[in-house]
């Protein structure tokens, strides 16, 4: 793959789970080639849209080789190798630099924040060490929320960090003061948020979208639009996206439940189940009719979609 500055819409794979709660892995594979499918111009996995915090370690490993192997050099793929700590995040970062993933990113440990701007330097240090393709920096309100000063210092002092993925509050104003302080060296900040700030990210100079992969078609085509300098058709496919936001917001994630509904994967089961409430009636009633809606925008339509929920 090339070393090109990444640009464009790198979409994040949801893990699909069986009704037993297992990892679907040939559902996995699909949902990879519906993310090439819709156009998506890079693959990450896994993060917080891939449920990654209850994965285990060795289906984390055992999914980025699933994940690569599918991919096949189509697009680039940029592995998730956030960890407790130095040596967790080291771990998973050789792994994906044995599998040739054209980049890795890391949120800052998640489970015990790290204050010590020092100690934050040796965490991504440890992960420098392990790879010599870029880093993103996830800049994440679970992680160890990061300042403009401390992912400047980040990107100067730690060889292969090129890349950030913002979604500290409010995005946009982190944004403008990366790209004005950071200097040559960072080649792309990336949004998060399943494009729900993009309108505003892409005119301070956004390199990319790392959203959730159930549309990932339509934000494709929200992304493209405002590359071409076409504000009219950017406004009218966000304005057909933005209910999502809100439901999401409501209820937690739709993800998985999307897919099953598009028929790319089998079950919407997850894990999370704890974090995220059940949808009641009125959620299904709602996502069938966003859906309705958002169906003339997508490009990934093999299947009829699928309404109301899954027995």
């Amino acid at each position: 793959m090339s070393r090109d500055a990444f640009r464009g819409v790198f979409t994040i794979l949801s893990t699909p789970f069986a009704k037993n709660g297992d990892v679907d892995w040939g559902d996995l594979e699909r949902v990879v080639d519906f993310c090439v499918a819709c156009g998506a111009h890079g693959i990450v996995w896994p993060v917080n849209a891939s449920s990654f915090p209850v994965l285990t370690d060795e289906e984390r490993k055992h999914g980025m080789q699933v994940v690569v192997e599918q991919t096949a050099g189509r697009v680039p793929v940029i592995l998730g190798v956030q960890g407790t700590s130095g040596p967790h995040a080291a771990m998973f970062s050789r792994h994906a630099q044995a599998l040739r993933a054209d980049g890795v990113i890391a949120m800052a440990p998640y489970v015990e924040p790290i204050e010590d701007e020092d100690a934050m330097v040796r965490y991504y240090q440890a992960i420098d060490r392990e790879v010599d393709v870029p880093i993103f920096i996830q800049n994440h309100i679970r992680g160890s929320e990061l300042s403009i000063d401390t992912m400047v210092r980040l990107i100067r002092e730690v060889e292969h960090i090129e890349y950030v993925k913002e979604e500290t509050f409010p995005a946009t104003h982190m944004t403008t003061g990366l790209i004005a302080q950071a200097g040559p060296k960072l080649k792309g900040v990336f949004g998060g948020a399943s494009g729900r700030y993009l309108l505003l990210e892409h005119p301070r100079g956004a390199a990319g979208q790392m959203p959730g992969c159930h549309i990932t078609d339509v934000v494709v085509r929200l992304w493209n639009a405002l590359e071409a300098g076409d504000l009219k058709e950017a406004k009218r496919v966000y304005g057909m996206m933005a209910p999502l936001f809100a439901l999401e917001t409501l209820k937690g994630t739709n993800y998985p439940e999307i897919l099953r509904r598009r028929q790319v994967i089998t079950s919407s089961h997850s894990r999370l189940t704890t974090r995220f409430p059940t949808q009641d009636a009125y959620d299904h009633e709602a996502l069938d009719d966003i859906l309705r809606d958002l169906q003339p925008l997508f490009t990934w339509n093999k299947k009829p979609l699928l309404f109301g929920p899954q027995e």
